[in-house]
């Protein structure tokens, strides 16, 4: 084990990683204050910008998204919320007869860091688990039914397959000169076209997936060996032990 693989979260067993937050999730959901949610968000970001080997595109929706998050609820609380629950608070804005309150604004910032923590401590597992490792872990560690993992495995198979069907089906339809034209109703009636010919590819893909099952005796046993082991390390218990402890240590640090 090199240190390396311990400062890489892709490195830990996929279900530690699903399980070991969702105690930090409750207890920021359950939060009344904006102390606890922006803790949790700050140290679920830190963990992800350290340690998950993110790169691009995803490291600036990592970085960004929360914000606007926050921005958009903060704004949206603002407008929405009954000024009858919070006219007791200092009023910031009024214009004829809309008043933004402040408690409005607090309510919706304390809204919004309570989901962006959720959403980042998701994104704990969700930006560094590859999905099939998740399926096997699932399969050996949570005793769940092989059957249902490997039915997992083709829908998660299914995905780009489906991509790649739609792109043909686009191509070929450009060749026959069936773009249809601009616009969304143009956009409702290429798509309406494609509809056909992709459910039609799902089948036999379907069909091609089954028959290939039941030749290598897929169900005949009440287990089945894998290919590639995923493994419960110390160092996924040190990783759950750390993100359990924050139930205590983030309350007890913002004074709630």
């Amino acid at each position: 084990m090199s240190l390396a693989d311990v400062t890489d979260l892709r490195t830990y067993n996929p279900v530690v990683k699903v399980l070991a937050p969702v105690p930090a999730m409750v207890v920021s959901i359950g939060s009344r204050d904006l102390r606890t949610p922006a803790i949790f968000a700050v140290i679920a970001l830190t963990m992800l910008l350290a340690f998950g080997r993110l790169r691009g595109r995803t490291l600036l929706w990592l970085t960004l998204g929360p914000i606007g998050v926050v921005a958009l609820m903060t704004v949206s609380f603002g407008v929405w919320t009954d000024p009858d629950r919070v006219n007791h608070t200092t009023a910031l804005i009024t214009a004829g007869p809309f008043t933004l309150w402040s408690g409005a604004l607090v309510t919706g910032l304390a809204t919004g860091l309570r989901v962006a923590s959720v959403m980042l401590l998701a994104l704990i597992a969700g930006l560094t688990t590859d999905g099939p490792d998740l399926v096997r872990s699932m399969i050996t560690h949570l005793r769940m039914p092989y059957r249902v993992g490997y039915a997992g495995f083709a829908a998660m198979r299914f995905v780009p397959r489906f991509r790649h069907d739609l792109e043909i089906i686009r191509l070929a339809h450009r060749v026959r000169g069936a773009d249809g034209g601009r616009g969304p109703l143009a956009a409702g009636r290429r798509y309406a076209g494609y509809t056909v010919p992709l459910l039609a590819g799902a089948i036999r893909h379907g069909d091609r997936v089954s028959l290939a099952m039941e030749a290598r005796g897929f169900g005949a046993h009440r287990t089945r060996t894998e290919r590639r082991s995923v493994p419960l390390r110390p160092r996924d218990a040190v990783l759950a032990a750390w993100l359990i402890s924050l139930c205590y240590l983030v309350p007890h640090v913002s004074g709630v």
